[in-house]
């Protein structure tokens, strides 16, 4: 971004003029303070058949700030498991692979589940959360950055900014959300921009300002991927298991850290990855179905805030939303022109509907149930409850990866 405007209530880190690469290549090298860093990966089996994940592991051929990377591999059988590891064999630097839905795994996950530990459904949260075990269980990294695996545009120097606020402890941040333009010859970003912001700000309109929302309107791109905290962070977060991941971690950040140890930086000029269909008529798939599962985090959310969100609320909530981001619209279109870049009205109208109609959705379900889906539990509760799970989590990860 070309400003170094602070808004809200977190640091904002910019990337101003041209010699950023450098800067935080060398602090990552010679500052005595930094923090040994791993990288988890979550990525599924079918994100090998295309280019982007080729790309990124070929850019972390010269990175030099990394004490592990560590990918949870999803929705893979064993050949295609066989097939990942094969790979990663022809790859210059250690690269340890989580099975998710490997036997050894999923034994360990029907233990869970028989202590009470649910992890939820296969899927990114999951995986997310079992690398950060592998990773805490091992004890080599003091701190943890994560990113997708579909990023067409990444580089090393992406990863440097993300890494940098966490992995320099004299900085004092705990929590680092990185942020970015999505834009070829027009906007991306659709969620972020006519559903997050939106809703967020129609919800401050309707039940008044409250910090959490504050907090969450801070955020420049709050459905980020990427991120990095450090490991006693990543212990003693709860996350979801479905799209409301990000979203998620960023009330569980509100609840364990100060505002002042939280930031958010710029990582790229831009930035480019796979597209979500809209499934306007489908609210199982598609962006309805994200949108569907971040708003009902965030109402989850607010009601462990003590906010009471009635009937009346949640049938305001909608027509409130509608304005905002038909108003947000307006906004895009008046941005596009002056950039010289393609907008069509019609199709960002029709998403605002469809998003409204996600709304509806999510509201009606959380009348209907208050509480909502079950958290995967923190890994500080996981080791109270089954003290030696970490050691038998990397006698599973080390197993698959050799036999």
């Amino acid at each position: 971004m070309s400003d170094f405007y602070q808004t809200g209530v977190v640091a904002t880190l910019h990337r101003l003029g041209n010699r950023n690469g450098k800067v935080v290549a060398k602090g990552l090298k010679e500052n005595p303070d930094i923090r040994k860093t791993a990288l988890v990966l979550p990525a599924l089996y079918s994100e090998f058949q295309g280019e982007a994940i080729h790309n990124i592991f070929k850019e972390l051929e010269s990175v030099n700030f990394l004490s592990e990377i560590v990918l949870t591999l999803g929705g893979a059988n064993k050949a295609q498991f066989n097939e990942v590891r094969e790979y990663f064999k022809k790859i210059p630097y250690p690269v340890k692979i989580v099975w998710a839905t490997g036997p050894r795994v999923e034994r360990l996950i029907k233990l869970l589940s028989k202590n009470d530990l649910y992890l939820g459904e296969d899927g990114k949260g999951r995986s997310v959360w079992l690398a950060y075990g592998y990773i805490i269980a091992r004890g080599e990294s003091k701190a943890i950055a994560l990113h997708d695996c579909d990023i067409v545009t990444y580089n090393k120097d992406l990863l440097g900014r993300l890494v940098f606020p966490i992995a320099n402890s004299s900085m004092g941040f705990e929590f680092c959300k990185g942020y970015y333009s999505r834009v070829t010859d027009r906007m991306h970003g659709r969620v972020t921009r006519l559903f997050i912001t939106p809703i967020i700000r129609a919800l401050i309109r309707i039940i008044g300002h409250h910090p959490l929302l504050e907090y969450l309107d801070s955020f420049r791109y709050p459905l980020a991927g990427e991120f990095s905290m450090t490991i006693d962070l990543a212990r003693a977060n709860r996350i979801p298991s479905d799209w409301g991941l990000e979203i998620g971690t960023l009330a569980e950040v509100y609840r364990n850290c100060s505002p002042s140890r939280i930031c958010q930086v710029d990582l790229a000029d831009n930035y480019e990855h796979k597209h979500q269909e809209l499934s306007a008529d489908n609210p199982s798939k598609g962006l309805m179905k994200m949108c569907i599962d971040i708003a009902k985090t965030i109402f989850y959310t607010l009601s462990t805030e003590g906010v009471v969100l009635t009937e009346g609320i949640m049938r305001t909530l909608p027509a409130t939303y509608l304005r905002t981001a038909q108003d947000t619209v307006k906004r895009y279109e008046d941005d596009a022109i002056i950039n010289g870049l393609y907008f069509d009205r019609h199709e960002e109208v029709t998403a605002v509907e469809a998003f409204t109609k996600a709304i509806q959705i999510a509201a009606k379900e959380y009348l209907e149930n208050t509480l909502g889906a079950l958290e995967i539990p923190s890994w500080n509760r996981v080791v109270s409850a089954l003290p030696n799970i970490l050691e038998m989590f990397v006698e599973a990860v080390e197993k698959d990866n050799k036999s």
